[in-house]
């Protein structure tokens, strides 16, 4: 059996609806939440960007002990266990054939999810301490029941244009390639490691980067809001082309969300960690500003757009050239709580840093599109979170 999954993503809605892109947005319904004023009519709706299938395997201490789980073309398989009965030292793996990237899973509380393997193959491993195999050790096994699968280059390309809008692509697409500024932008490109892709629930995808020296990182409270979920996310560093328009991907650096500190609707942020911090430590961090952006301030945006290899918005040709800040006062779910621009951003760029060019500064937390495109003040965000950073 094959079950749809989705990102949210673009479609026609009225005037005050806000356009959200993550996995919560069904909140918005709620009638006691306050509902943003749009200037224009914005956009919501649904992207698909991979499948749930399922798959009915086990391994066992009697027969099978390795099971190889092939999606061919698929970004990405993330196995799901729905029995995990081990004996006390021995384990299961989920890797890549070539072995070179490799998660382990120890006796643990079931149904849970694995991390994911980049690519369309995983192989699921049973090992074991050794010792006498009798019938009593039929009991104990593992079974997999089903996979999330990221979509081949061709379903991706075909959702991507089925559901390809302006209203959030400003005029034309200007995005390149984070490793594009390398040379001529240097430190705009070094402001791109600390952001990374979120993978939630293996299924959905946003945008978060680290804010602050600690274990803390910042994505939109409409991506996810609570621990579970948190515990149920993917947090993807590195995941960057290797060359300017090339195709090739650099080596990502998986880790999980754990605890969420904090969240708030109405300003639209989560706050939270992950479960190894030392993975992730070189990657460097963000800093929120304390200062209101100024109308016409020079920004740009590292984000991954549909869940694409990290890209920056910094060019315009809707404004002039260069992303600037259109509107710093711009009203979001309350009044003046955002800051407009009209940088390129798409589905899954929820959660990414809106940056000063002046300061390197975080100046917003991008949120929503429709031309203008908007984020949270980072002045607000800072004022409710500051403590905790």
């Amino acid at each position: 059996m094959r079950r749809t999954v989705t990102l949210v993503a673009i479609g026609m809605v009225a005037a005050a609806t806000p356009l959200l892109l993550g996995p919560v947005a069904e909140a918005v319904q709620q009638e006691d939440r306050p509902v943003r004023q749009a200037q224009q009519p914005v956009e919501s709706g649904t992207m698909e960007i991979g499948t749930v299938e399922d798959v009915g395997k086990t391994l066992s201490y009697l027969t099978s002990a390795e099971q190889t789980l092939r999606y061919p073309g698929s970004k990405y398989v993330k196995v799901h266990f729905s029995r995990l009965d081990l004996l006390p030292e021995d384990y299961i793996t989920v890797s890549s054939p070539d072995g070179s990237e490799s998660h382990r899973i120890e006796a643990a509380d079931a149904p849970r999810w694995s991390t994911s393997i980049t690519g369309d193959t995983a192989v699921v491993e049973l090992h074991t301490a050794g010792g006498v195999v009798s019938d009593v050790m039929s009991r104990y096994g593992v079974e997999v029941d089903k996979v999330a699968r990221g979509f081949t280059d061709t379903e991706l390309a075909e959702e991507r244009e089925s559901h390809r809008r302006t209203e959030s692509i400003c005029g034309g697409d200007d995005q390149q390639d984070a490793v594009c500024y390398e040379s001529d932008e240097p430190e705009v490109y070094d402001n791109a490691s600390p952001v990374a892709r979120l993978l939630i629930g293996g299924t959905t995808l946003c945008t978060a980067f680290r804010v602050g020296e600690d274990n803390r990182m910042l994505t939109n409270n409409h991506c996810f809001e609570t621990t579970a979920q948190a515990r149920d996310t993917e947090v993807w560093f590195d995941y960057a082309c290797r060359e300017c328009g090339g195709e090739e991907v650099r080596d990502v650096v998986k880790v999980n969300g754990d605890e969420v500190l904090d969240t708030d609707f109405t300003y639209d942020y989560t706050l939270f960690t992950v479960d190894d911090f030392a993975k992730i430590e070189e990657f460097g961090h963000l800093t929120l500003s304390d200062r209101k952006s100024r109308q016409g301030e020079k920004l740009y945006i590292p984000q991954h757009p549909s869940g694409a290899p990290s890209q920056i918005a910094m060019v315009s040709d809707a404004d002039g050239g260069a992303c600037r800040v259109d509107d710093p006062a711009f009203d979001g779910y309350a009044a003046d709580s955002d800051v407009s621009y009209y940088c390129d951003t798409e589905f899954g760029s929820s959660g990414s840093p809106v940056l000063s060019r002046d300061t390197h500064e975080v100046i917003a937390l991008h949120h929503f599109g429709g031309c203008p495109n908007s984020g949270v003040r980072s002045d607000i965000l800072l004022d409710r979170i500051g403590s905790m950073l």
